[in-house]
């Protein structure tokens, strides 16, 4: 592989390591209400497990209320049962076919778990940035050994390796940062 091929490779899966990390913080519940927050819940739609998104539309009522609206009224049941079971610590109410989901309002010690939590996903995406810049450099040491690329080509390649995974940690810091103060906004 050439070295234009490793620096493109390395960077591609340092980006998917940062889009995986802010995948990941948008399930972190902060005080407002998001829909995202219903992704992981399933219903049993006529004996299969489907996501919420798939039988219901679902939208923001106000900055704390969740709405689902079922596609069928037969559904209107299940789907409460569903985010109940999903342990999420939400109470949905009906309200004719209108499901109504409040966000309760976080409590300081919660504030804190999730800034926590929000830190260990952010170590996991650093930690995955160096594992691709670990990777890239090895195979610009193999590379070298086999006499493919010259001593100069690895130390740039291996610069630019670094700068790149400089970039994308100071990029998941300012993430962080941003989540931090989200969540710890009452």
């Amino acid at each position: 592989m050439p070295v234009s091929g490793i620096k493109s490779a390395v960077e591609q899966k340092m980006n998917k390591s940062i889009e995986a990390l802010k995948n990941d913080l948008t399930k972190i519940r902060t005080g407002r209400a998001h829909p995202s927050f219903l992704d992981n819940v399933h219903v049993d739609y006529y004996g299969a497990s489907t996501p919420l998104s798939a039988v219901a539309n679902l939208t923001l009522l106000d900055a704390r209320t969740i709405g689902v609206q079922p596609w069928e009224k037969n559904m209107v049941n299940a789907i409460e049962k569903a985010i109940r079971e999903a342990d999420l610590g939400l109470n949905p109410s009906t309200q004719g076919e209108l499901i109504r989901v409040p966000m309760p309002a976080l409590t300081e010690e919660r504030r804190k778990e999730m800034v926590k939590l929000v830190k260990t996903d952010a170590e996991a995406a650093k930690v995955s940035v160096r594992n691709h810049r670990r990777d890239a450099n090895e195979q610009l040491k193999k590379l070298l050994k086999d006499k493919e690329i010259s001593e100069d080509d690895d130390r740039r390649t291996q610069d630019f390796v670094q700068k790149l995974t400089d970039k994308f940690i100071v990029e998941i810091d300012k993430m962080v940062v941003a989540k931090e103060a989200e969540v710890l906004t009452v």
